[in-house]
């Protein structure tokens, strides 16, 4: 898992990747938040596998993460310390990553607005009560390798965000940890070539829909200050994507509550189990099962999945197709 073992500084180099940025100081911004927090939880939807190159977890619990900002590329690094949240952050993006630091972090987030209504979901939020949802305000980082996500293993698809963004994005600004990268510009983005795609592991039909989304980049990001279901009709705008793909976004880019994904491979029943012992449920009857959660379905389906009871498995793990290899 990453951030289980600390990375390894080759001798005589400087931690962090690139000399003589490692001692230069960063914008910082102290946050206390009004409740608990735990950092993990809210960050870990970010995380796009254990190779993340825009997201690294450290052993002394610190988070680090790559941003394109509308300021430009920034890193940020987050800890928490004796209840207050220090950030910390590098490059032109830094001063946007810290004044976008609390609502990040979830202080527009009102986890008070859940009533429980289901012994499990009760149990699961007083033991995880640092549960908040995460709010970037960055529409683009978070709809690409959710369309990388669509119709193939997670393994897969983050293989193909691991090599793209360490192949055509840009290295992330500051003493970041080794390897990481800021993602690629819209621009780079549209200009990657086929077979590039094709090595990454990318089909051309999520490959097209990638290219369509950042064509009309400018566009979606305005999404960002939009409510989330108005969001979610402007990405569902451009063709190839649909409502599993603009929630999977929302519920990262606006800390929507209520973004509920539909049409997962998984979900349904691991909602169905946990909820009415239903494995083989499918989406309208999820939908029914959260129907009492109105307005905080998206928190619902986090404390399910936080909540371990989910069914065992019915069939072999999906095999990755590899198309890099025809």
């Amino acid at each position: 898992m990453a951030g289980r073992f600390a990375p390894r500084t080759p001798r005589g180099a400087v931690r962090g990747g690139i000399p003589g940025q490692a001692l230069a100081p960063g914008r910082v911004r102290v946050w206390v938040p009004d409740g608990p927090l735990d950092l993990g939880l809210v960050l870990g939807p970010l995380r796009r596998g254990p190779g993340d190159p825009t997201f690294r977890t450290m052993p002394d619990g610190s988070v680090w993460r790559a941003s394109r900002t509308p300021a430009g590329p920034g890193t940020l690094r987050v800890t928490a310390r004796g209840g207050e949240l220090r950030g910390e952050a590098w490059g032109p993006g830094a001063e946007w990553l810290l004044e976008q630091l609390p609502r990040m972090l979830g202080a527009e987030d009102d986890p008070a607005a859940f009533v429980p209504r289901h012994r499990l979901l009760a149990f699961t939020a007083h033991r995880r009560p640092g549960l908040r949802l995460v709010r970037t305000g960055l529409v683009l980082e978070s709809l690409i390798p959710s369309v990388l996500e669509q119709k193939v293993t997670t393994l897969e698809a983050y293989q193909a965000w691991r090599l793209l963004v360490r192949k055509f994005g840009e290295p992330a600004p500051g003493p970041a940890p080794g390897r990481m990268c800021v993602m690629p510009s819209a621009r780079t983005w549209a200009l990657i070539p086929s077979w590039e795609w094709h090595l990454a592991g990318v089909d051309d039909k999520r490959a097209s829909t990638i290219l369509r989304a950042v064509r009309v980049a400018a566009r979606l990001e305005e999404a960002a200050g939009m409510e989330p279901a108005a969001a979610q009709e402007r990405l569902e705008l451009v063709s190839g994507i649909g409502p599993w793909t603009s929630a999977e976004t929302v519920q990262r880019s606006h800390g929507a509550p209520d973004a509920v994904t539909v049409g997962d491979l998984h979900l349904p029943g691991i909602v169905g189990f946990a909820l009415g012992g239903d494995r083989y449920a499918d989406d309208a009857e999820m939908l029914r099962l959260l129907e009492s959660y109105a307005g905080q379905r998206h928190r619902a389906a986090r404390l399910v999945l936080l909540s371990g009871r989910v069914p065992g498995r019915r069939a072999p793990r999906m095999a990755p197709r590899g198309i890099e290899r025809l």
